[in-house]
């Protein structure tokens, strides 16, 4: 392995931080339907392609910054998450686990063939003046899209924590993803919340997709490439855990970027699937330790 001057590493560690910040939003509402619902979400990848491609035309027949996209789209993919878990995942499933796995892989064929349908094949991606900007600090250069990506994903990891902690709709999907029974028998309803945290889950998707866009193109299938690197996350950090999805997109963002560095970018993705088999080889239940 050749040798690279400090400053490269420092700057390919920095750049993989920012970058491991919005993989750990991915893998956040991944990892809440987890905890919460106590299964895979199939559409995941699906539902971030249809967030991408809803921040790509706001871009292109609104005008609106894939930035500024955030604030509508939140709310539209937040109802569409809760109408989805509500009214077509937990009616067809009829309330069993594995049968809610196969809902959501069928619902995401539907979701990749109707967008392949409506935008075709083609590769899409919106042109900002600051895609190409860089943020000087001391020796490093950070790429400006990665560094608001991170700030952003701070800021919703801090909402994310006060929601769960400090509200009653919060203490509900704890009280759910502890003991389901107990918490109907107390008067919560668990339909409800399950379908709140799904949606949680999608305006998580919908705040990812945005932060992505000015860096990455969209067609029907991206979607799926970002969800690999979150399940990896999710195994990494513990199956369930908020805190270790974060963390774990940090560390997977790092891995990613130094195996860019020495391996060149056509390889990058091999460093984090090898920590992924290291992981499941050797520490299963992941960082943090919650049951995979």
């Amino acid at each position: 392995m050749h040798s690279l001057p400090l400053e490269i590493v420092l700057e390919a560690v920095a750049n993989g931080l920012l970058t491991g910040a919005v993989y750990g939003l991915v893998a956040l509402g991944l990892t809440l339907v987890y905890g919460v619902l106590h299964i895979i979400n199939f559409a995941h990848g699906a539902l971030l392609t249809m967030a991408m491609y809803a921040a790509w035309v706001a871009w292109s027949a609104f005008g609106l910054d894939p930035y500024v996209a955030i604030l509508p789209l939140v709310p539209i993919f937040f109802a569409v998450g809760y109408l989805l878990q509500r009214f077509v995942i937990m009616p067809a499933s009829q309330g069993d686990d594995s049968n809610i796995l196969l809902v959501t892989l069928g619902l995401s064929i539907v979701l990749e063939n109707a967008m392949l349908a409506i935008f075709r094949s083609d590769t899409l991606s919106v042109q900002v003046p600051y895609a190409m900007e860089v943020i000087e600090a001391g020796p490093m250069l950070l790429s400006f899209p990665r560094v608001v990506g991170f700030g952003v994903t701070l800021a919703v990891a801090v909402v994310l924590f006060l929601v769960l902690t400090r509200t009653d709709t919060g203490r509900a999907m704890r009280a759910v993803a502890k003991e389901r029974t107990g918490a109907a028998l107390v008067g919560i309803d668990v339909r409800h919340v399950y379908a709140v945290t799904f949606a949680i889950g999608c305006a998580c998707l919908a705040i990812s997709a945005c932060l992505l866009l000015p860096s990455f193109y969209v067609n029907p299938r991206v979607g799926n490439a970002f969800v690999l690197v979150a399940f990896t996350i999710v195994v990494l950090g513990g199956m369930g855990s908020v805190p270790g999805a974060l963390l774990g997109g940090l560390f997977i963002g790092v891995v990613e970027s130094l195996s860019g560095l020495y391996l060149g970018d056509s390889l990058g993705q091999l460093g984090i699937f090898v920590i992924f088999i290291l992981v499941l080889l050797f520490r299963p239940t992941g960082l943090f330790g919650a049951r995979a």
